[in-house]
């Protein structure tokens, strides 16, 4: 009896230290799965983490051939061969955009003075993978100012900054000879929100006719860069933002007065 008792309780002694191990580990292997999954819901989602890129600001391009103003094409190319202006190719018209006007103005024994006038738009989407459509065409709006400084054969050339069109805009103007005549040219490119446009003017004199002044040929260009620019907001109710609340009927009417408004006083002031 004596001697039995203590035997015992060594032998549940050494019966409970595997309980103990067990019961240690689960609760040992229990922690860590709480704590990897802790780690997981804690570890930042990528994907949610990554910006949105802004939205576009316009969602349409304006008609290019109604894009300059009617009395402003006759001013600026009198005798144009179709009025209505000519409208460049394009596979998606809500993207890309042109129109052009040219003519000769036969006077006679003072001679003929030529001129040519054309606008292109280019709307660039918001796009999670290439950034915003204000992004992307920002890069485009450099890439034309590249493209109108290279012109071949230019003489004189010269680049500036051009204020109240846009968000942004530069102008390129150069002499050019060709077909024995003396040309002037101008380019304005501008850019407002995601839309470039890119306008270009020029003029020559033929059979003794002299050559119009760069004043006037520039001064040509930048009136009907304004009106092309306006036009990409006005076919936009306004430049709402893609997704904006549109106005509503007495703040459309009371933009288009402000618009005639603003076309009478610029005409009033041009002439």
């Amino acid at each position: 009896m004596h001697r039995s008792a203590p035997r015992l309780a060594r032998i549940l002694a050494c019966a409970a230290v595997p309980v103990m191990l067990v019961v240690a580990g689960c609760s040992s292997d229990s922690d860590v799965k709480k704590d990897d999954a802790s780690s997981s819901s804690a570890a930042p989602d990528a994907k949610s983490s990554e910006a949105a890129v802004a939205p576009a600001r316009f969602a349409a391009l304006p008609d290019p051939c109604a894009s300059v103003t009617a009395n402003t094409v006759k001013s600026l190319v009198p005798s144009a061969k179709n009025k209505k202006g000519t409208r460049g190719k394009s596979s998606d018209t809500a993207v890309r955009g042109g129109c052009s006007w040219n003519g000769l103005a036969d006077k006679g024994v003072k001679g003929s003075q030529y001129r040519w006038l054309d606008v292109g738009f280019s709307r660039f989407a918001s796009d999670q993978a290439v950034g915003s459509g204000s992004e992307r065409a920002q890069a485009d709006y450099t890439k034309q100012v590249a493209k109108a400084q290279a012109a071949d054969g230019a003489k004189k050339l010269a680049t500036a900054p051009v204020g109240s069109i846009g968000e942004e805009a530069t102008k390129i103007t150069y002499d050019l000879t060709k077909t024995g005549e003396d040309f002037k040219y101008v380019t304005v490119v501008a850019r407002t929100g995601n839309v470039v446009v890119t306008l270009n003017y020029n003029g020559a004199g033929y059979a003794g006719a002299k050559t119009p002044s760069a004043e006037e040929i520039l001064k040509g260009a930048e009136k009907a860069a304004k009106e092309a620019v306006a036009a990409v907001a006005a076919a936009n109710d306004g430049g709402q933002p893609s997704g904006s609340p549109k106005p509503s009927g007495s703040a459309k009417a009371s933009a288009s007065a402000s618009v005639k408004a603003s076309a009478s006083a610029s005409a009033k002031k041009t002439g």
